[in-house]
């Protein structure tokens, strides 16, 4: 959710026409070249773990969130609506350079929760507290009121979900399966398939909510023309400036005062009004929309639910730089999930049955855990290619022969116990083994 356009509002120096943003659009989201940066984007709740079903109080919240500001990471530390904790690693050039940078951040920040009394819990979505809006700014206020038009899921997107967001380069210019045009088609597709691995989030408020990833389902629940996938049909770069110039405008940023939320105007029919925007307001309105794959000069995959463990993170970032980034195992990814690309039909993700069967199934759907058989068997053959460290290629076995392999994913061990993930014998769940060696 945390995004790096700053809500300053300096007033608008130029407008922008119709057609410049679409140049603009095009030129920017899509960097190509070969593959050489990885990221990863880590939401976590916050609990008490000795009350894990009460909610942690704002101003005890907010010393320790005081306390971690100080810290001298190499991630960006953000704050969520809700008060979750998002880090943002730096572009990293090699697996185990993303994982021991971010490793060492989680530590320090960890050390300050536990002089607070505090804890991080990777799951997708709290399964015990109402969503309560912890930071009041402009921009979550007009948020809340432009979500909330669609139902009351985007408030419990805002202030009760967290994921694990994996971010690539774009991929060369070049066809292949390094290419651009390969990785944008097989994000989306893939995606329904990490969907359905990672699960994590079947509770919501104390209830099973008949969804394996809840979270998933409430982005599916969403406004479509803020969280849909573009076409896949055609040219990437046009495809997504079309859905940019279509989308609706979320807010009108003001510099004092409550921000204007329009409803039922879009970006396009902005640039042709009286009062057109500027290159400011682009670069913000694309902050604003949350496909599960957002091309930001590379590819962020937002569709991964927070993982149990310390260290659960680091699987799906593990397998998702294998399959894109080893050619191999993009090779074979892509023959894998081709077929699922018929039954995802011509409605985008995440709201087509592809990804429904995904968030609600997870792996108990036969095509899905067959298709993550393969990939995370080409994502294990790719691992060592990479790089990657004999601790992380045996988390990666251990998810793999725990859950892949048996049709699981982690919010069938939630479902067993069908009571408080957050405690009561569930501790593993929560505090993994440190894999980094």
């Amino acid at each position: 959710m945390s995004d790096s356009v700053s809500d300053c509002t300096e007033p608008r120096r130029s407008s922008v026409t119709e057609a410049e943003v679409e140049a603009l659009v095009r030129g920017i989201c899509f960097k190509t070249g070969p593959p050489r940066f990885l990221g990863v984007e880590l939401e976590w709740l916050v609990h008490d773990p000795r009350y894990p079903r009460l909610p942690v109080p704002p101003e005890r919240r907010e010393a320790a969130f005081a306390a971690l500001r100080a810290l001298p990471l190499s991630s960006a530390l953000t704050v969520e609506p809700g008060g979750q904790l998002e880090l943002s690693s730096a572009p990293a050039a090699s697996l185990m350079e993303c994982i021991g940078s971010v490793s060492a951040d989680l530590d320090a920040v960890r050390a300050v929760l536990r002089e607070a009394g505090l804890a991080l819990s990777g799951v997708g979505q709290d399964p015990w507290n109402e969503p309560v809006r912890y930071l009041h700014e402009p921009r979550y206020d007009a948020m809340e009121v432009s979500l909330g038009r669609a139902g009351p899921e985007g408030r419990a997107m805002m202030c009760s979900s967290a994921s694990v967001q994996v971010c690539v380069d774009a991929g060369y210019e070049e066809p292949g399966p390094l290419g651009l045009g390969r990785r944008w088609w097989l994000a989306h597709h893939l995606g329904a398939v990490l969907v359905g691995a990672f699960a994590h989030s079947p509770m919501a408020r104390g209830v099973l909510t008949g969804w394996r990833s809840h979270r998933q389902r409430l982005w599916a629940a969403m406004d479509a023309g803020r969280t849909d996938a573009p076409s896949l049909d055609g040219d990437p770069r046009a495809a997504w400036a079309r859905h940019v110039l279509d989308a609706p405008v979320m807010c009108v940023r003001a510099p004092s005062g409550p921000w204007e939320v329009p409803e039922g105007l879009s970006f396009r029919a902005w640039t042709r009004s009286g009062a057109p925007p500027g290159r400011e307001d682009l670069d913000y309105h694309q902050t604003t929309l949350f496909p599960p794959v957002r091309p930001r000069g590379h590819l962020e995959l937002r569709m991964i639910d927070a993982q149990p463990g310390d260290d659960g993170w680091m699987v799906p970032l593990a397998v998702t730089a294998a399959l894109f980034d080893d050619p191999e195992a993009a090779e074979t990814a892509y023959r894998t999930v081709k077929p699922l690309a018929e039954r995802a039909g011509t409605e985008p993700a995440p709201r087509n049955p592809l990804w429904t069967a995904a968030a609600r199934d997870g792996l108990a759907d036969p095509e899905l855990r067959e298709a993550a058989a393969a990939c995370f068997a080409a994502a294990a053959e790719a691992l060592p290619r990479l790089g990657a460290s004999p601790g992380v290629r045996a988390a990666v076995a251990e998810f793999t022969d725990r859950y892949v392999a048996r049709g699981r994913c982690p919010a069938d061990d939630l479902l067993d116990r069908a009571g408080d993930p957050l405690a009561h014998g569930t501790e593993h769940l929560l505090h993994g083994k440190d894999v980094r060696s």
